[in-house]
């Protein structure tokens, strides 16, 4: 089961499997995707949080549903769990509660920005099973992380602590646990305090620009730019400033 709800600009996914450590098989992530979905052509949200109930944020797939024959928890748009290999324009943060594990971490490693409870930890764990972590984690830790760091969580599937992750860069914020969400919703709300199309450029040009070299990314930033200028929100802005104001964006 997945839980959703929306504060203001901000939608919240909550993972709520907690008695099997919130794994996700077929029918989460087919939900995941869903909801993603409605994000995504909701103009009124601007930011995502995505976090779980109980003590583990998420354990990975289903290892038991898929035993069963229960499938690979993916989804052809989605990948695993119906978010790790989706397109997506506005920002989404993770908000880690536990351990977030195998599959798990990566649908932390999709997140834009990610914040800590003190008592979470990361890993990709799918060696100690005989498996490979084939949902994007080995392709985007080592682009998070130093490569030897990356490695040796690869091979060893050792997990690292919420502390060594802030220390990496991997997460921004590493908070107690009963101040999880709260900061996980001030984040968000310093992202939706900004023009909300300007925000979906920015993190769009930085993603692409990994990509690309000097010259080109350049080029591309100067077209966005162009496109954010014949929207309201850059009069609204520009206005808000000469006059002194808090802008009230219109996300157009």
């Amino acid at each position: 089961m997945v839980q959703f709800e929306q504060r203001d600009h901000v939608a919240i996914l909550v993972l709520d499997r907690p008695e099997v450590r919130n794994a996700i098989d077929n029918a989460e992530a087919e939900a995941i995707e869903q909801l993603i979905d409605i994000v995504e052509k909701d103009d009124s949200i601007w930011a995502t949080v995505i976090t779980a109930s109980g003590s583990v944020f998420c354990s990975g797939a289903n290892i038991k549903s898929i035993a069963n024959g229960g499938g690979p928890a993916k989804t052809e748009r989605g990948g695993f769990a119906g978010i790790v290999s989706r397109e997506r324009t506005k920002p989404l943060i993770a908000a880690v509660n536990g351990p977030a594990l195998a599959g798990g971490f990566e649908i932390v490693l999709a997140c834009d920005l990610v914040v800590a409870s003190s008592d979470s930890s990361f890993g990709l764990s799918e060696v100690k099973r005989s498996m490979v972590a084939a949902a994007g984690g080995l392709f985007h830790l080592p682009r998070s992380i130093p490569k030897n760091v990356a490695m040796e969580m690869a091979i060893t599937g050792d997990p690292i602590d919420a502390e060594r992750a802030y220390q990496l860069g991997l997460v921004s914020e590493v908070v107690s646990p009963d101040r999880l969400m709260a900061a996980a919703l001030a984040l968000a709300d310093r992202v939706c305090s900004n023009a909300p199309l300007a925000v979906r450029e920015s993190r769009r040009l930085l993603l692409a620009g990994l990509d690309m070299e000097v010259e080109q990314a350049k080029a591309t930033a100067e077209a966005s730019m162009t496109r954010i200028r014949q929207t309201s929100d850059f009069t609204e802005g520009t206005r808000a400033f000469l006059e002194k104001r808090v802008p009230q964006w219109r996300a157009s």
